[in-house]
């Protein structure tokens, strides 16, 4: 080791244990957590009123932003027309209205996926086996059950009591609000006949905002949503999984006496996800519904944006390895940011 270089690192060593040195150190780390912008505030004041001005053209900014959004909003409702075919096709085939063809079914997989002829034949004959020894089923049986329980964010929300309803599930559509109109989208739910409720659609409306707050344009990140609103299910008779009935004891403080006492409460179920909580004119909330408002919102974006564009996806679980990818990707991501010097 270079004789400088031993004593160099020896004269750091003993400031380092120096207690008047440490202490100034230390002031001057929390000087620069503390005052984040103290270069900014030590600037001339002419700098200053420069800064303002680009502070007033990121204003102009965010309210270009706020326009782009509005335009891809309108872009969303136009191209939902050029869906909307397919959509009804799907819905045809998961309902067994449609029979697809065999050139519709015929799916090539990817490169390494493929596997020889042989195997593709022994597979088949398997298949055709397991058909012969089964019922003919109609359509794709519980395909909307079955995309909600792939999907942490919805299986968390499905309760065992919620899954015989489900199974009667036959499409989830998003409308969005016409031209001229305040920001929105509609999801609805569409239902066979079943024993739980007589609606056949149930809808989730959801108001959306595209413009910078007065008050705090910078914090501007695209449209939000501002609030949702449920509808009410007509359940049928002793069929209300929201809610469910306890019974609790009570004694009598003077006689001792032991009474029953029957209470009707709330329960955990998927279709509370139609009931949130009200959003007060003055946009006060307690901590629990200001949660339970930011997982609603988080759902309702994810079934227009995700579920119900690629739902055969989600069903087939290709979607799900997808934002695992995804995932895993910022993660290694990540970890080089950290490691790297």
């Amino acid at each position: 080791m270079p004789f400088f270089f031993f004593k160099a690192r020896q004269l750091t060593v003993q400031m380092m244990q120096n207690p008047q040195i440490l202490a100034a150190l230390q002031e001057r780390l929390d000087g620069l957590v503390e005052t984040p912008t103290g270069y900014i505030e030590s600037l001339p004041r002419v700098v200053k009123r420069r800064v303002n001005a680009l502070k007033n053209l990121q204003v102009k900014c965010a309210q270009i932003e706020a326009k782009f959004y509005e335009e891809v909003h309108d872009l969303e409702r136009k191209y939902a027309v050029l869906y909307q075919p397919l959509f009804d096709k799907r819905f045809e085939i998961i309902n067994a209205i449609y029979e697809p063809t065999e050139e519709e079914c015929e799916w090539k997989p990817d490169e390494e996926d493929e596997i020889s002829e042989e195997l593709k034949e022994k597979a088949k004959i398997e298949d055709e086996k397991k058909d012969e020894e089964k019922e003919d089923p109609k359509g794709i049986p519980e395909f909307w059950l079955t995309v909600f329980k792939n999907v942490d964010l919805l299986s968390d929300m499905v309760q065992e009591h919620d899954e015989p309803i489900l199974k009667h599930l036959k499409d989830i559509k998003v409308k969005f609000s016409d031209a001229g109109q305040p920001m929105s989208f509609v999801l609805e739910f569409h239902f066979e006949p079943n024993e739980y409720f007589t609606n056949e659609v149930l809808t989730k409306t959801y108001r959306m905002r595209s413009e910078p707050d007065d008050s705090d344009p910078f914090s501007f990140d695209g449209p939000e949503i501002m609030g949702c609103t449920g509808c009410q299910i007509d359940w049928k008779k002793g069929k209300n999984v929201t809610l469910k009935t306890i019974k609790k004891k009570q004694k009598h403080k003077g006689r001792g006496t032991v009474r029953t006492v029957t209470k009707t409460v709330s329960n955990d179920s998927f279709f509370n996800f139609f009931a949130p909580p009200e959003v007060p004119e003055s946009g006060d909330l307690d901590d629990d519904a200001e949660a339970i408002l930011a997982a609603d919102f988080e759902i309702g974006h994810f079934l227009r944006e995700r579920i119900i564009p690629r739902s055969v996806l989600y069903f087939t679980g290709e979607a799900i390895e997808d934002d695992d990818d995804d995932y895993d990707e910022e993660g290694e991501e990540a970890d080089e940011v950290m490691f790297t010097k």
